[in-house]
């Protein structure tokens, strides 16, 4: 299989360039309110969103991610995957450089894959699993691998896998690897991305600067980013992030609570950004035969579970929670994740349906169900109240049980729960991770539901070495079907992420993966 990708690229910058090059100005600085400050950003180690979510702005992956979620080039002009599906090989652009000046080579990318890989170190070794062997001969890298896998493309375009300069990095004082990468982060590392470190002080404020050697152009044909630098501020309060917005104090702010978004879209200042994300917001089913106390599980019968779905009114909830900004899932997975399937929103509300379902089941004349939720949860209180009402008509008598985060996470684990809310964003580009996550049972007994249908498991494993992507895509489409009929969730809804901005910015992006992306953002002047 081979797919070069130069062409694609070619054409988009050749699109975005006809649009709006006359329009983008260069320089100038933009403030940027997080709810929280980023801890190491580091491809390797972060493992929290706000550190995640900030890789790619230090550190470039041999390919990326496009707008439309595909794969396009990035340090690497292209890639060769073997008919075989056994190796892959990349080029590396001519003339790359890291910020400080120094040559990015094929020996900081064997550097830096097998760092990635190592699964003594951070916890995203996994993703390159198959990798057997990295090597490098002058421009050209070759991936060797134990297996086929259909995921690998995706995760060369992965934030773990970004380059990072190997002689840099081994110079940083520390005695291991993860010493090292501290002292790096915090004397200011050298980057392969679009900004550099200029300064940083812990849990206040951060400012990213631009990298004169970046080797991605601009749609007037220099280098990324426009900017000379973006400053972020730390405000973990929602209100007063917003009204330091409000106020001009700051350009732009993440984390809009939904109940303000259109308070914010009436604001003439501002642009209420509403990105589309992989963020879906459910319900885990347990589907085991039995509780933890060793009583029956009615939810164990597929009836049951579809019946709850067809009970619940997932218009109102939407309308309740995310004030009319979210939508109803129709997949295990958001529309925003590739390979997705879902023609229709799943169980739409149907209390006559749901009856019949729970007569057939021998419920007729209703039951219990314990609801765990987050306490301190404004949006779980929110759907334990009304799901209370929408399932009442049915006999059934929803309890709460509230719990702090870690305690519902164990209960995730061990399966002590009869129904629980809960959520997900993709971390890769690619469906695997989310479907082996939700449906494939040795992956944690499903995660909490104890799901465990044969066909689904077997068309995971096979997906997960088939390199025809037409087949792939085939066994995806099965997987969601299967899925979507075993109903171990409430299908709840799909959110986006919304981020408040000053109308003098443009071109600032939050991926459907979560990133903060501020390489082709600029203030007009």
């Amino acid at each position: 299989m081979k797919r070069l990708l130069p062409i694609l690229l070619g054409a988009a910058l050749g699109l975005a360039a006809a649009t709006s090059a006359l329009a983008i100005e260069r320089g100038g600085a933009m403030t940027f309110a997080r709810y929280d400050d980023s801890t190491v950003i580091d491809p390797v180690y972060a493992d929290r969103n706000p550190d995640l979510w900030m890789v790619t702005g230090l550190y470039e992956t041999l390919l990326r991610n496009g707008p439309d979620g595909s794969i396009v080039p990035g340090l690497a002009e292209g890639y060769d995957v073997a008919a075989d599906g056994l190796s892959i090989k990349l080029k590396l652009r001519d003339g790359l450089k890291f910020s400080d000046g120094s040559a990015l080579t094929g020996a900081d990318v064997v550097f830096s894959l097998d760092r990635a890989r190592n699964p003594e170190l951070g916890p995203w070794a996994g993703l390159l699993g198959a990798v057997d062997k990295v090597s490098a001969d002058g421009n050209q890298v070759t991936l060797a691998l134990k297996n086929p896998d259909p995921t690998i493309v995706s995760i060369l375009a992965t934030f773990n896998t970004g380059i990072m300069p190997q002689a840099a990095f081994e110079k940083a004082a520390g005695a291991n690897d993860q010493e090292k990468a501290r002292a790096f982060f915090e004397a200011g590392p050298v980057t392969s991305g679009p900004f550099t470190m200029k300064s940083r002080v812990q849990g206040s404020s951060m400012t990213f600067a631009r990298n004169p050697n970046y080797w991605r152009p601009g749609t007037d044909g220099q280098p990324l980013p426009y900017l000379d630098q973006v400053d972020f501020v730390i405000i973990p309060d929602d209100a007063t992030r917003i009204l330091k917005l409000q106020a001009g104090e700051v350009d732009a702010a993440e984390f809009i609570p939904f109940a303000r978004v259109g308070e914010l879209s009436a604001d003439p200042a501002l642009k209420m950004e509403l990105f589309p994300s992989t963020r879906i917001v459910y319900a885990p089913i347990n589907t085991r035969e039995t509780r933890e106390d060793g009583s029956k599980n009615p939810l164990a019968d597929v009836k049951v579970r579809q019946a709850l779905n067809y009970a619940t009114d997932k218009n109102v909830l939407i309308k309740l929670v995310t004030f009319d900004t979210g939508k109803p899932m129709t997949s295990l997975m958001s529309a925003a994740t590739q390979l997705h399937y879902g023609p229709e929103p799943l169980y739409p509300y149907n209390p006559d349906k749901a009856k019949q379902l729970l007569d057939e089941a021998g419920l007729g004349g209703g039951f219990e169900v314990k609801f765990t939720t987050l306490a301190g949860s404004a949006d779980d209180a929110t759907l334990f109240t009304a799901l209370q009402q929408m399932w009442s008509p049915l006999g059934v008598n929803l309890k709460v049980e509230q719990v702090d985060n870690p305690t519902r996470g164990e209960k995730n684990r061990s399966g002590d729960f009869d129904i629980h809310t809960y959520g997900w964003a993709n971390d890769v580009n690619d469906p695997a991770q989310v479907t082996g996550w939700l449906g494939y049972y040795k992956q944690r007994q499903a995660v909490g539901t104890g799901w465990n249908n044969q066909e689904f498991n077997t068309l995971f494993e096979a997906s997960n070495i088939e390199v025809d992507p037409a087949k792939r895509k085939d066994e995806y489409k099965q997987m969601q079907e299967v899925y979507a009929e075993g109903a171990p969730l409430l299908f709840l809804f799909e959110t986006p992420f919304a981020v408040a901005v000053s109308k003098s910015i443009e071109g600032y992006v939050q991926t459907p993966l979560g990133a903060n992306d501020f390489s082709e953002a600029w203030r007009a002047k």
